[in-house]
């Protein structure tokens, strides 16, 4: 488990972050601005494992937030930029920044550049690790599309499991009927909402009593719910 600071002045892209840094099992401390992160980086110099910082930030950008963090902090920085500039590449990773990533980004992928990052600067604990989730009895292993109920081994169809991974992904989320079908079927999808709704169907049967966490919005979709 990593410690994260998260750096960037919109909410909903530090959300975004936090959320898919948290299913991972990692921390989260956020600041919404450069020299927010400057401060809490010399309060705390040793507190972080890695730090994802913003370029485009008011009151101090992030290569200059960066710039200053660096006389107290040793933290590898990966930069978020709406930019693609060679230039600002460049100019971040002359600072020392270990990776850049261009804005619109696929949190996954985000998280997957953390695990690099980390990889290298700590080699000895680059070990293959389990990705899992657990909710009461039911337990899904990610990596190997292993889900299990009470211990027991559930026999999921290609389309239940990638409709149960998206929703867990998504867990409290309120998902339309259009987003379910858009991102497990994909944009060609020719069926209709009963094709949905049977596969919902056949998913809680499946899951025996955890079939409780799949609720039903009359008129909206579906909400992988848990406490």
């Amino acid at each position: 488990m990593y410690h994260i600071l998260v750096v960037d002045d919109e909410e909903k892209i530090r959300t975004l972050i936090r959320k898919y840094a948290e299913f991972e099992g990692h921390q989260v401390t956020e600041a919404e601005n450069g020299m927010q992160a400057v401060e809490i980086c010399r309060r705390t110099p040793s507190l972080f494992d890695i730090i994802i910082m913003d370029v485009m930030m008011p009151e101090l950008d992030g290569f200059s937030a960066v710039a200053e963090i660096r006389k107290t902090c040793a933290s590898p920085v990966l930069m978020l930029s709406a930019r693609g500039e060679e230039y600002d590449k460049i100019h971040g990773f002359e600072l020392g920044v270990d990776d850049y990533v261009v804005k619109p980004f696929s949190p996954k992928e985000l998280m997957m550049r953390v695990t690099a990052i980390m990889n290298r600067v700590h080699p000895q604990n680059a070990v293959p690790k389990r990705n899992l989730a657990n909710f009461e009895g039911l337990s899904i292993d990610f990596d190997a599309r292993i889900v299990t109920v009470d211990g027991e081994r559930a026999e999921l169809s290609p389309k239940e499991y990638e409709l149960l991974l998206y929703m867990v992904q998504n867990k409290n989320i309120a998902l339309t009927r259009e987003m379910l079908i858009t991102n497990v079927w994909g944009y060609d999808f020719y069926g209709d909402d009963r094709t949905l709704d049977t596969h919902i169907k056949l998913l809680r049967r499946s899951l025996g009593p955890y079939s409780k966490f799949i609720v039903t919005l009359r008129g909206v979709g579906y909400r992988f719910e848990t406490p």
